[in-house]
């Protein structure tokens, strides 16, 4: 069976990130979730990016290869906003991907040092009026690549599918795990 690893956002592995990786988990896939915080999470999210900054980007991204290096065979990548720069990176990379899921956050592949993998899978979730998402770039990434899908939210919030956080949004993220597993039946 596929593995599932999905990367946290940046206000750390939450308790709703653990919660959400959970209902993944409950449908019978094999899901970690690394914290490439070291424990770490934060109040807001202005505080938990000035974290990865302070860090490196390119730390953070490291510290999410390290992760899926002990994991053998098909794997697909969930990446919740910052989540989805180790996702992306990973995806063109490694062996053995075979889907990304990104949710609240997108890296246009021209800015991956690879290019996309021709027939990768990519699902995209994001909220309509979500001030610090992504939106415009995914459409643009989605229009591109030919095995991508988007799924606009009504609403506003950037983490709608972290139940520990005022954002969270129960509508949206049962449907968002319902096309989640479903992407998980077909690769």
């Amino acid at each position: 069976m596929t593995e599932v690893v999905l990367f946290h956002h940046a206000q750390g592995l939450t308790p709703g990130v653990r919660s959400l990786a959970d209902r993944i988990a409950d449908a019978g896939y094999r899901v970690r979730t690394p914290d490439l915080y070291d424990g770490r999470t934060f109040a807001s999210l202005v505080d938990g990016v000035e974290f990865a900054r302070a860090a490196g980007f390119e730390e953070i991204a490291a510290r999410g290869v390290r992760a899926v290096e002990p994991v053998e065979g098909d794997v697909v990548l969930v990446g919740i906003s910052l989540g989805a720069v180790p996702a992306e990176g990973i995806a063109v990379t490694r062996p053995g991907v075979s889907g990304v899921v990104l949710v609240s956050g997108i890296v246009p592949p021209a800015a991956l040092e690879q290019p996309w993998p021709d027939g990768l899978a990519l699902q995209v979730h994001a909220m309509a009026d979500d001030p610090d998402g992504d939106v415009e770039d995914a459409r643009e990434v989605v229009a591109e690549l030919p095995a991508a899908e988007l799924f606009v939210y009504d609403g506003g919030a950037h983490l709608f599918v972290d139940d520990s956080l005022p954002g969270y949004d129960e509508a949206a993220t049962d449907l968002f795990v319902e096309r989640v597993l479903e992407f998980l039946a077909d690769h």
